[in-house]
């Protein structure tokens, strides 16, 4: 980027001839490597004039000076003026400029120019060598930089008075780094954008955080994410090359993730007095420096090394040059006036620039060659064509932006319309997007607001340069934030900062179960369990751990209390068998001597001490005595009733059972139950089925939750999918409920039925129904039938085979019929017939016979077979039936 003097800054300086000192004063050259004050003394000597001028390379380096000398001196005697930026109070007595921008018709009694170095630099080179030659105060005039320059200034400058000042602190080489072992304060430096995010990326998940500078960012965005860094908000700092021009901050190693650049017209190696500007930021006054590579780099080169270390480059030879004598008579005659060659040897002339460029690109327009038809129209578009391509578009992109500007400026009353302008500037005055989405829109306001800030173009100059401010601040603060979202890891970052010594952190639970250390939630507890959130890496893990582990060690005791005092109500039993306190799980179910009796196995997670973790098991084992004994308390209600020979056994069934069992299993008891114990154990809620024998009670949603959960205590296996004791019917079809028993499903509650597992009283109810279908004529598989099982129609034929059904072709559509037009009251999952009512005598049997009778008078009313004739017998058969 190159910003051209104005052409009424171009009349000032040629009243100063080429190479001419006299009468303006001291001119001192002040050279030297990094860290060694030549800014600071540059800063000292001006404010002890009366007025001055200082130039610095970057805006930034200017912002962040002018700001100090705000501090010091007040806002009305300093001034700043960048291209994009000017803060120019009624009587400033200093000016603090970029190089470019510098105001040279002002007098001052002294000037200086920082980095004189770059007038070596192929870009801006030319402006640097304008300053050196023309550039003057009045009293005292000051070149700060390299001493590579030394020798050509000489040459030019004659009468020039150089001084050599040493660095304060040494600067090391320290070799090859990963980007995990690099040590706390360092720089990393990169040279594109797309590199500096892709690092500081790693940065981030690997050491916590990293601020982030680039010389896109504005500096508003700029200085907050230095101030995060100074203040040690985080340990690192991913930048560009923009570090090495001055910019002071506290680092104590740079790390190069690159040795080449593009430096705009081809990819490169640094050389050493690229590495030794860079490096040189590492050590501030006293404090010695280290540099060296990381992110797999090769080695810096031994040369480059050992003049980096002893600041011994090779002298400038060449500084770059550009006629500042301009012909405004046409855009030709200005184009030939800038290829004029240099006067001296010493002086190369610049490479083509973006102004030079872009006023290529519009003496082509025809249009814009027929407004600049006079010496002012002429200038006037020199001027356009000094707008700073910020935007990084292509140089036909952005001349026809200068186009539209010189063409708007030469219609009509000569400045740039408020419609246009309000255009421009509402596009840009938005916050939405990512970081590239907000640094483009930075990069385009800056190029606004150095056009807002030529006051001639405008008709409310002041005005369109607020609004430029304003929305670059805003967008400034959203790309900080957007930045620190991005790169900054807070948490980990003062993790890793304590050097892994958990003792030295601060640390605490609160009141919801999150646990923090230095303020930053690490993870949560959940029952007695600890819960940490993700590391970054595992040596944030470890510390997390640990200090985790510290403050919860402490907290044990407390928090054991709490449980040992918390109301049963905080308690919960689920059906996978797992125990909830404030519905976090602190002890899951185990098989014990008995199926209402299980073990407890305590998750003590932090709890450590083995005394505290017996007092949890007894508090759980104590709550789920009194849970289990409620939600079933029908069932030890019959236990303990005092019943004796059948009933006794009968209740044992039903204990083993949690409350249910099959009758075939219950037969011999049932067999011999009289009639007194059918009343009492009728009394105590125990239903007969022909199926299944029953305690109604516990056929209610809690008491089968509790079942459930107790059956997968004892079985060690899950409960079958939907056991929340809602249901009348559960899919077997699944894996589980494929894979469980007879007797599992009489433990829940229920009665297998094919596709599907009834609950034993609704099982009760179907059965009812078929027997009555079948003595109707047949069992139809409809709706009104389905929803008697609870299921789907499509279910409907696998369960009625499974109960012993078998389909036949009826008149109106398929129909089901018990199996040999009889049925036992209930079949097995492979439809295997329980014994007959009528063997187990009853009204059943008798039911029976009355139908079909004897097997014997089935036999008789067989027609009796004739003999043969011819059959020796047939004679026996005349005799007997004879009288």
């Amino acid at each position: 980027m190159a910003l051209r003097q104005t052409g009424s800054d171009q009349s000032a300086l040629h009243t100063v001839p080429f190479r001419s000192v006299g009468g303006k004063g001291l001119v001192r050259a002040v050279l030297g490597p990094t860290n060694t004050g030549k800014t600071f003394l540059a800063m000292d000597r001006m404010l002890a004039y009366p007025t001055g001028m200082i130039g610095f390379p970057l805006r930034l380096l200017a912002r962040e000076n002018y700001d100090k000398v705000v501090r010091e001196k007040g806002i009305g005697s300093v001034a700043l003026v960048t291209g994009e930026e000017k803060i120019i109070p009624p009587n400033p007595r200093w000016w603090i400029c970029t190089v470019e921008s510098m105001p040279l018709e002002k007098d001052v009694e002294f000037l200086a120019i920082d980095e004189i170095q770059l007038c070596a630099d192929p870009d801006r080179g030319h402006i640097f060598t304008d300053r050196l030659l023309y550039a003057r105060g009045r009293s005292e005039t000051m070149f700060m930089g390299s001493d590579t320059a030394a020798g050509l200034i000489r040459q030019l400058v004659p009468d020039v008075a150089i001084e050599s000042r040493p660095r304060f602190s040494t600067l090391q080489h320290t070799g090859k780094s990963k980007l995990t072992r690099l040590p706390r304060r360092t720089a990393i430096v990169a040279f594109s954008v797309d590199e500096v995010y892709g690092i500081a990326e790693l940065v981030r998940r690997q050491r916590g955080g990293t601020a982030v500078v680039l010389g896109a960012l504005s500096p508003r965005t700029r200085n907050a994410q230095v101030a995060m860094y100074q203040a040690g908000e985080v340990d690192y700092l991913v930048a560009t090359d923009a570090i090495g021009m001055g910019l002071n901050m506290d680092v104590n190693h740079v790390a190069f993730a690159r040795l080449r650049k593009f430096d705009g017209h081809r990819l490169r190696m640094l050389d050493a007095p690229e590495v030794g500007q860079i490096a040189g930021r590492a050590g501030r006054h006293l404090n010695d420096g280290t540099f060296g590579v990381t992110n797999n780099q090769p080695a810096i080169d031994d040369e480059i090394v050992a003049a980096v270390e002893a600041h011994q480059y090779q002298p400038l030879t060449r500084l770059y040059w550009r006629n500042r004598k301009l012909d405004f008579r046409s855009p030709k005659a200005l184009l030939k006036s800038l290829y004029h060659e240099p006067p001296h040897p010493q002086l190369i002339r610049v490479r083509d620039g973006e102004d030079q460029v872009a006023l290529a690109a519009l003496s082509r327009d025809e249009t814009v060659i027929d407004r600049a038809a006079t010496r002012d129209t002429v200038q006037l578009l020199w001027d356009v064509c000094q707008i700073p391509d910020f935007r990084q578009v292509t140089p036909d992109h952005h001349a026809e932006l200068l186009g539209q500007v010189f063409l708007k400026l030469t219609d009509g009353e000569g400045v740039l319309s408020n419609d246009w302008l309000d255009a421009q500037f509402g596009r840009l005055d938005r916050v939405d997007g990512d970081i590239d989405t907000i640094t483009t829109r930075i990069a385009h306001i800056r190029t606004m607001a150095y056009i807002a800030h030529r006051g001639a173009w405008l008709r409310d100059a002041a005005g369109w340069q607020a609004r430029a401010r304003e929305i670059e601040d805003r967008l400034s603060d959203t790309l900080h934030q957007r930045l620190i979202h991005r790169f900054v890891d807070k948490r980990a970052s003062v993790l890793t900062r304590k050097d892994g010594d958990a003792s030295e952190l601060l640390a605490g639970v609160r009141q919801n179960g999150e646990v923090v250390v230095e303020g930053h939630v690490i993870g949560h507890i959940e029952g007695f369990r600890f819960i940490p959130h993700e590391a970054a890496d595992a040596r944030e893990a470890q510390v997390l751990m640990a200090a985790a582990e510290r403050v919860l060690r402490d907290h044990a005791f407390t928090y054991v209390q709490d449980f040992e005092t918390a109301d049963d109500q905080t308690l919960a039993l689920d059906v996978d068998r797992t125990i909830y306190w404030n519905g976090k799980p602190v002890a899951r179910l185990g098989k014990g001597p008995t199926p209402w009796q299980p073990t407890v196995a305590v998750h003590a997670g932090f709890v450590q001490d083995i005394g505290l973790q017996r007092r949890i098991e007894a508090r759980i084992n104590a709550w789920l005595d009194r849970h289990i004994a409620r939600r079933l308390a029908p069932l030890f209600t019959l236990r303990d009733a005092g019943f004796a020979g059948a009933a006794k056994g009968l209740s044992f069934h039903l204990l083993e059972g949690l409350g249910s069992c099959r009758t075939n299993a219950a037969a011999p008891q049932i067999k011999h139950l009289s009639q007194q114990d059918r009343k009492a154990l009728a009394k105590h809620d125990v239903r007969f089925g022909t199926d299944s024998v029953f305690l109604n009670g516990l056929l209610k949603p809690g008491p089968l939750r509790t079942r459930a959960a107790l059956w997968s205590a004892w079985a060690g296996k899950p409960p079958p999918t939907a056991a929340t004791g809602k249901a009348t019917s559960l899919p077997t079809t699944c894996e589980r409920g494929a894979l469980m028993s007879e007797d599992d499903w009489a433990m829940l509650g229920y009665r297998h039925a094919g596709p599907a597992a009834l609950r034993v009283d609704r099982f009760e109810r179907v059965m009812a129904e078929i027997r009555k279908r079948a003595r109707e004529g047949g069992i139809k598989p409809d709706e009104s039938l389905a929803k008697t099982c609870d299921c789907g129609e499509e279910a409907l034929p696998d369960l009625l085979r499974a109960v012993g059904c078998s389909p036949v072709k009826g008149e109106d559509g398929s129909l089901f019929r018990i199996r040999n037009n009889r049925m036992s009251a209930a079949r097995g999952p492979k439809g295997q017939a329980r014994k007959s009512a009528h063997k187990t005598g009853g009204k059943n049997a008798q039911k029976i016979k009355a139908k079909n009778g004897s097997s014997q008078e089935h036999k008789a009313r067989k027609p009796a077979k004739k003999p043969d004739p011819n059959s020796p017998f047939a004679a026996l058969q005349g005799l007997f039936a004879s009288p």
